[in-house]
């Protein structure tokens, strides 16, 4: 029993045997926000960090403006690319046209198996053109 662990557990809550001696804390600034809501706090930076003009408030959840800054300018929003967008950058409505004939014809002489029920549904679709 002498080899026992030099370790000794503590109590949740207890207080933590660290001390703050010899520890160099990081430069800080404390920077303001105001959101629409009229609520206003504080936020703790280094003073190396990138400060963000706006950050979301503690709250109410609303968008909060870094005070004494200007809104900063909304990046342009693109349209969401459909599948359809894609499939027609590689292809010209002719060659998909082709590409469904080909695959008619496949179905309806039955070499893709298991799709007898789709050949009989196919054959009573008119052709647009």
């Amino acid at each position: 029993m002498s080899e026992r662990s030099t370790l000794r557990g503590s109590r949740l809550g207890a207080p933590s045997y660290e001390d703050e001696r010899g520890v160099e804390f990081a430069e800080r600034q404390t920077v303001a926000y105001s959101c629409t809501a009229g609520h206003r706090f504080e936020v703790t930076f280094s003073t190396e960090a990138e400060v963000p003009a706006l950050w979301d408030c503690p709250r109410c959840g609303g968008e909060s403006l870094r005070v004494a800054t200007d809104r900063p300018e909304e990046a342009p929003i693109k349209p969401a690319r459909t599948h359809w967008d894609m499939l027609l950058e590689r292809r010209s409505i002719e060659d998909l046209e082709a590409l469904l004939d080909e695959r008619l014809e496949l179905l309806r002489s039955g070499l893709i198996p298991g799709a007898a029920h789709l050949a009989n549904r196919s054959r009573g679709r008119k052709k647009t053109a």
